[in-house]
Formats: structure tokens, C-alpha cells, sequence
């Protein structure tokens, strides 16, 4: 989406005329005083033209005067815009959808979706939209979020997990569940990312609110220089207009950060949603430019939490191809992920490369459903099923047969390294295990390596045994790691780096993470996780991809960097505005003050009219900037204070010499003043 539309624009430059209420532009006080004094301006201006003065000068700065109120609205307006666009796009996926709502004696009626309250028990099968928030209590279902993440991939949601969260809007593609509904109408997840969006203009950081009463401090500095100063040439015999000295003010005041500042810290939360995270706290969106630490668990966070294929393990006195191949046609009607992950893994292990398996002749497949908890083939001469322990254990328990001891103990040794065993029958006879080991998420080894060059430390908390964690924490790239943590574990060394003076970034998605991720500064949950831990959050990745933190990082570090190299700039430029407008105020009475006026601008009258123009100006051209915001790079902090000192300090002070001089220009050949 871009914002660069006349749709956009047309809605922005009409925002910022309905803007110049002095009941909303008192919120910004810089503006609100240039506003101020435009309307003296203006007032005066007419005087003169009704008493017959010279009006010219007047008239001509009070337009500009106005232009750079209504320039510094149109930036804010802008950014309001643009993220009340994504709005109405994510206002596009919700839908008037009926919900099956499961009575207390086990009956089903249809009922709206908006009549759904927290509680409340709905039943969603193949082809349906899930029409509420909630957590999944029975089955297991294949889920398109493309509606809400963009993401095109389907993810599992089932029960009795951290894979348990289900979002309103999103589409069952196959599968039946049965889901406890979590929020009442209006307090869906959609809900308040709308409300996020279209509300991201009240959003004030505390680093915002500080430069704020700097700016204010500033401004008051300037009202009474501005407002001493007649006295003082009135006693050295210098004759000063309303005009010349609400240019001066103006001029001199931080008017170009002051005018800016809003749609900065909007246009940072609007990148944020760019990126797929809603940030809930535009505190946490600055607090993560300074994060130090980032503590991130497990499963479903650093790793898939779709458990992969990786060992098939014989019975004794088996063939382990006999497994393979039994394991593989019995999954090939299970289309899960750990179904597909067989699959993949046993044509490996076979050496079949690129072709599709057929079905043997005079047989059928028995597709794998949440309720047998197997999938598996019947053929002439004998029937498979693969699927967890209990469930072939109730399985052989109908042919009068049992696991036998070897397999219980492979499949406990398989359990007790972190992982999930899958065990293969074949007619009344155990053939063999099938372990299952979670996956960590590709790219995020690369991305942790970046977090380290920024400094910052990452380490991973997790459940399991600590040979598991090693394992997974030395493939991940963390930089340390705590294995068997219980969630006040996980809470105690939050608190521990917090009082080292560490701001610490949380990223979970389980309802065992909900006590961290509520006592992180910045804490990020998993979009596919639980409920519990998206409201514990202050910001929530809809891709549940941990790599996503660095953006957040950058987008952080990136509005303050913004800040300050704009905030420099607009100080900067009033080197070259005092040059433009303290000679033509006293040059005239005291000669030696021409030495001022290096820029040898055509006329006082000329000189002040530039200073005002350019004034004004420079907020618009420097609105892509505030939107887009200063890129942040991985090197020092004494590199980037340098280089955007250099960049936008000397650049402040030089551009406006040349840029007021080719006014200057201009206006004197066009006999303005």
C-alpha cells in the first residue's frame, strides 16, 4: 500500500483544515503559537490595508504563515491516514458470519456471530470461518490466517497446546474443531487492531513527551525575546512591525521538528504494522530501540512447534525398510504436518526422488482424524496404522494385542529427549518408532547474529531437559539458555536483568509465558499462541516468527534516531534564519551589523519573506522522510552520532543559506516585496 494516492492525499490536505481548531492544535504547542501568529498577522495586515499603510510585506507572510500550520497538519494528517488505511483493510476481512453455538446439553443452534460472548462453545468444520476469538477445546484443524497475517501458509490448530489459539476471520480448511470463545463483541483481536490503528495519533512516548516540554521550553525562550524586543529597539531608535517580529519568532521557534514530530512517532507504529506486529503501547515501541536483552522460549517460538520426522527406529528383529515403508504408506493419507514430514522422510530413506506414491492396487487409506488420533492402509493381506502411543495402544487393545516392552522403552527414550514418538503397526505385530524432533525456524540463527552485532543478548527458556536445550539453543545461535524453567523461573530472570539496569524484550506464545511477557518492558507473543499470552503482550507478531524482533528493534531505534536527527536539523536551520532576519531588522541604524548578512540578501523586506518561506517549506519536503524514518545501521553508536551530526547538524546549518538565497533570488526578480 502506498500513501502517495490522491485518494490519500486529497483526505490529508482536507484533515488539515479541519486541523487548525485551536481545540485540537493546542495539543501541539509549537504550531499552536505559529497559528497564534498568523491570526495577529493577519488581523494586522488588514488594519493596515484598511487604514491605507503598506500591506504588502503583510499580506505575504501571513499566507506563509498559515502554509506552515497547514504544511505541519498535512504530515500529521498523512500518517493518521495512512494507518486508518490499513484499517479499513483489515476492516474488509470481518464478514456477518453465523456460529454453531454448542448448548449445555450438547445441542447445536445457529446464532450471529456478534451474539457470541466469552465462554460460549462453537463448533467450526471444513470450508467455515472461525467467527470469534477463542481457544481450540476439542479436534484438530488445518487454519488459513492469510485474512489476518498475509501469510499464504495454512497452520495446524488443535487442542491441549500452546497451538490452541484461534483468531475470528480466519478460515478452517479442513478438520473439524470445537472452540471456546475468549472475548466478548467488540473486544476481539480484529477489534483492537482496528482500534490500534485509527487511535495510533493518541499514542505518546515518554521520549516523545520529553522533547515536547523542550520544544515548549524553547518556544516560551522565543515569546519573550520576541516580546522584549520592541523595547529595546524602540530605545535604540528601530522602528519593528508585528509582521517582521512574528516572522523573527516564528522563524526562530522549532518550528519544523514541532510540526513533524506527531507523524514520526504514527508513522513508526504504522511501519511496525507493515511488518505484520500490532504494537498495543507506543511505549514499548520506543522502549524497543533501547532493548538490551531478549529472553525467548522454545516451542513454537524459536523452533516450528510442528514436530518433524528425523529417526525411524526398527522393532527387534525388523528391517528397518520394512518400517520405512509401512510408515510411509500409512501416512500418506495424514495430511499434518508430522504426516507430511514422514512422508518426505521416508522417500529419502527409500531414495525416491520427485515422484508421487500410488496406492496399491485392491487397497484404502485410512485418513488421519484428530478423533483416532491414527492414520494408516487396509490391504488384502494386512492393515497399518502409524499414530501416538495411546492411540495404537487402543488400536491393538481391539485385536487383543499390546505394545511390547522393547517399544515402550525406545519410545521413552525418544519422550524423554524432548521429542514425540510415533509407533507403526502392522496388523497385531509393533514394527517399529518413529521419532519426532521440533524444528528450529529457518533464518533465525542469521537473524539472532544480527541481534548480537546490535548488542544485544539473547537467551532462550525453555521446559525441557537440558540436553534438549543445548541442543537447540547451539542450533539456534543463542547466546545463553535455561532448560527445565518453570513460568516463575522465567518471571525471576526477567526481574534479574531489569535490576541490572537491562531493558528486556520477551517473546512467547504459551499460556505458561503469560507472567513474563506481562513483566517485560517489551513483550512480544506469537499471534498462533494462547489467549492468555497475546493479552499479557504489549505487542503481538502475526507471523509468529521470532526473527520479527529485529525488525522491531530497527523500526525502534529507527524513531529515535528520526527524532533526534530531525530535532537537530530544525535547531540548525535557525543559524541560518538569524542570519536572514537580525540584519534586515538593524542594519539600517547600525551599519556594521552588514557583516551579518554573509547571504547579501536584495532587501530587509526580501530577506524576511525568504526566511518565512523557506520556514515553511522545508516541513513538507521532509515529510517522506518522517514516514519513511532515518535507516538505522548495524555499526557503533559513536558512528551514527557522527554521522547524522554531520549529516543533518552541518546540513541544517548549510542548506538553508543556499535555499534562502535562490529565494531571495526569486522574490527580488519577481518584484515580490
Amino acid at each position: 500500500m502506498t500513501i502517495w494516492q490522491s485518494k490519500y492525499i486529497t483526505a490529508a490536505i482536507r484533515q488539515s483544515f479541519i486541523k487548525l481548531n485551536p481545540l485540537t492544535l493546542w495539543r501541539n504547542i509549537v504550531m499552536f503559537v505559529v497559528e497564534i501568529g498568523s491570526t495577529i498577522t493577519t488581523a494586522v495586515t488588514a488594519w493596515y490595508l484598511a487604514t491605507g499603510q503598506s500591506f504588502s510585506l503583510g499580506l505575504q507572510v501571513s499566507a506563509w504563515l498559515w502554509a506552515t500550520v497547514l504544511f505541519a497538519n498535512f504530515a500529521e494528517a498523512l500518517a493518521e491516514i495512512q494507518g486508518k488505511a490499513r484499517a479499513e483493510s483489515l476492516r474488509g476481512t470481518r464478514n456477518q458470519l453465523a456460529a454453531a453455538r454448542i448448548a449445555a446439553n450438547g445441542t447445536t443452534e445457529i446464532v450471529p456471530a456478534g451474539a457470541l460472548r466469552r465462554g460460549d462453545r462453537i463448533a467450526v468444520k471444513d470450508g467455515e470461518i472461525i467467527p470469534g476469538d477463542g481457544d481450540v477445546t476439542e479436534g484438530t484443524a488445518l487454519v488459513d490466517e492469510s485474512a489476518i497475517t498475509g501469510e499464504s501458509a495454512p497452520v495446524i490448530r488443535e487442542s491441549g497446546g500452546d497451538r490452541c489459539g484461534v483468531t475470528g476471520g480466519t478460515k478452517v480448511l479442513s478438520g473439524a474443531i470445537t472452540v471456546r470463545i475468549s472475548v466478548n463483541p467488540g473486544e476481539t483481536f480484529l477489534d483492537n487492531m482496528i482500534s490500534m490503528v485509527e487511535n495510533a495519533k493518541r499514542q505518546k512516548t515518554p521520549n516523545e513527551t520529553a522533547l515536547g516540554v523542550l520544544l515548549v521550553s524553547l518556544t516560551i525562550l522565543f515569546i519573550v525575546v520576541v516580546a522584549t524586543l520592541p523595547a529595546f529597539a524602540g530605545y535604540m531608535g528601530i522602528r519593528t512591525t508585528v509582521p517582521i517580529l512574528i516572522s523573527l519568532l516564528v522563524c526562530l521557534m522549532p518550528t519544523t521538528i514541532g510540526g513533524l514530530l506527531p507523524a514520526i512517532g504514527i508513522a513508526g507504529m504504522d511501519r511496525l504494522l507493515a511488518h505484520n506486529v500490532i504494537a498495543m503501547s507506543g511505549r514499548a515501541v520506543e522502549a524497543a530501540g533501547d532493548v538490551t536483552t531478549v529472553l525467548l522460549d522454545k516451542t513454537g517460538t524459536i523452533t516450528l512447534g510442528n514436530r518433524m520426522a528425523s529417526e525411524f527406529i526398527p522393532a527387534p528383529g525388523v528391517e528397518k525398510n520394512a518400517l520405512v515403508q509401512s510408515a510411509l504408506l500409512s501416512s500418506l493419507a495424514d495430511e499434518t504436518p508430522e504426516g507430511r514430514s514422514i512422508v518426505i522422510l521416508a522417500k529419502k530413506e527409500l531414495g525416491i526422488h520427485g515422484r508421487d506414491i500410488r496406492q496399491p492396487e485392491g487397497s484404502a487409506f485410512v485418513p488421519f482424524s484428530p478423533e483416532s488420533g491414527m492414520s494408516g492402509i487396509d490391504m488384502a493381506n494386512k492393515k497399518i496404522r502409524k499414530g501416538s502411543i495411546k492411540s495404537i495402544e487402543e488400536y491393538l487393545l481391539r485385536l487383543n494385542a499390546d505394545i511390547p516392552g522393547p517399544i515402550r522403552q525406545a519410545a521413552d527414550q525418544v519422550s524423554m529427549a524432548g521429542e514425540t514418538p510415533l509407533v507403526v503397526a502392522e496388523n497385531r505385530q509393533v514394527i517399529g518408532v518413529i521419532r519426532l524432533q521440533d524444528v528450529v525456524k529457518m533464518g533465525i540463527a542469521a537473524r539472532l547474529s544480527d541481534l548480537r552485532r546490535m548488542g544485544i543478548q539473547s537467551v532462550m527458556i525453555t521446559g525441557d531437559n537440558p540436553l534438549t536445550a543445548a541442543s537447540i539453543a547451539a542450533e539456534a545461535g543463542v547466546d545463553d539458555f535455561l532448560a527445565q524453567a518453570k513460568p516463575e523461573t522465567k518471571l525471576g530472570v526477567i526481574r534479574k536483568y531489569q535490576q541490572g539496569g537491562h531493558l528486556v524484550a520477551m517473546i512467547g506464545d504459551g499460556t505458561n509465558d503469560a507472567p513474563a511477557l506481562a513483566q517485560a518492558d517489551v513483550a512480544v507473543a506469537m499471534n498462533a499462541g494462547t489467549q492468555a499470552a497475546r493479552e499479557a503482550a504489549n505487542m503481538i507478531d502475526l507471523d509468529s516468527n521470532p526473527t520479527k524482533l529485529l525488525d522491531i528493534v530497527e523500526i525502534g531505534k529507527e524513531i529515535l534516531i528520526t527524532r533526534g536527527a530531525l530535532t537537530t536539523f530544525s535547531i540548525a536551520n535557525d543559524v541560518a534564519k538569524y542570519f536572514a532576519i537580525i540584519p534586515a531588522l538593524f542594519a539600517a541604524t547600525y551599519p556594521g551589523l552588514n557583516a551579518l548578512n554573509i547571504m547579501h540578501l536584495s532587501s530587509p523586506a526580501s530577506a524576511v519573506l525568504s526566511a518565512v518561506i523557506f520556514n515553511a517549506l522545508i516541513i513538507p519536503s521532509l515529510i517522506p522522510l518522517a514516514l519513511r524514518g532515518v535507516k538505522y545501521r548495524f555499526t557503533t553508536v559513536s558512528y551514527l552520532l557522527q554521522r547524522n551530526f554531520f549529516i543533518f547538524g552541518l546540513g541544517g546549518i548549510l542548506l538553508p543559506f543556499a535555499v534562502i538565497k535562490l529565494i531571495d533570488l526569486l522574490v527580488a526578480f519577481c518584484g515580490i516585496v
